[in-house]
């Protein structure tokens, strides 16, 4: 019989999350939080974007979480406030300011949880002790957040850290009605209720898991009026197409445990 060479194996596809493991990620970590805030004014954006993109911009150990087969890449800005350790109440010039994150969705070893490709913040302080102390690709920006009228919101943002690719965001939204709680299963549901979150250090040879705790997402509808950003670009990833799912989230309160390595 002559010789053969063997085909090259298909590539894995990720294994599914149960939806038991999802919902057991609500319940509160045992111990001490490291760190308590408040989020607020969130928009979340999202855009599906096939698994395999994602897969070649995250760390090996870790598979995109998809929702029907399907992953997504979202753009989420809001208001950080009321930020203090365990060990000090919340100091003044360093307990509020603005977030904008580009962020994923993956699981190691079916323990799902949020990838952040980048946070920028208006805060340097923040900036620093994230980077520090919990491994997260923060960055220095100028934000301004408005309320144009009742139910319209304004974000701004421009990157100035140093030594990264230069990023520029823009949105106006309108605050529709209330939505029911998130239904597990759902879209919604997958998009929001995240209470893990993944990073590396810069070699990608070593990952670490947080916890996060805070009650179900308070959901409403959000109706972009406009939206321009070059944030996914300046990651080195295609634009996203289409209209993005939106929804306005918050304002709730959080626990963050330290990162552990995995």
């Amino acid at each position: 019989m002559p010789n053969s060479v063997p085909l090259p194996a298909p590539p894995l596809a990720p294994a599914a999350v149960l939806l038991s493991d999802r919902l057991a990620l609500r319940e509160r970590p045992t111990g001490t939080p490291l760190l308590r805030q408040q989020w607020s004014e969130l928009l979340f954006l999202h855009w599906p974007v096939p698994a395999a993109l994602l897969q070649a911009h995250l760390p090996p150990r870790l598979r995109p979480d998809t929702h029907e087969g399907q992953a997504w890449i979202g753009i989420v800005p809001f208001q950080m406030s009321k930020v203090r350790t365990r060990f000090t109440p919340p100091v003044s010039g360093t307990s509020e300011f603005l977030e904008l994150n580009v962020r994923t969705y993956v699981h190691l070893d079916g323990v799902p949880g949020v990838w952040f490709f980048s946070l920028d913040a208006t805060s340097a302080l923040a900036v620093w002790v994230a980077r520090t102390f919990f491994r997260l690709p923060y960055l220095r920006a100028d934000m301004r957040f408005e309320h144009p009228g009742p139910d319209l919101r304004q974000f701004s943002a421009t990157r100035t850290h140093g030594g990264v690719a230069p990023a520029t965001f823009q949105a106006t939204w309108k605050l529709g009605a209330p939505l029911p709680p998130a239904e597990p299963g759902s879209l919604p549901f997958f998009l929001t209720e995240r209470y893990c979150l993944y990073a590396s250090n810069k070699a990608q040879t070593k990952l670490y898991r947080g916890r996060v705790a805070h009650a179900p997402w308070p959901l409403r509808t959000a109706q972009v009026l406009h939206l321009e950003s070059t944030l996914v670009e300046s990651l080195g990833l295609p634009t996203p197409t289409g209209k993005p799912v939106a929804y306005a989230g918050g304002p709730v309160q959080v626990e963050l445990w330290p990162m552990q390595q995995v």
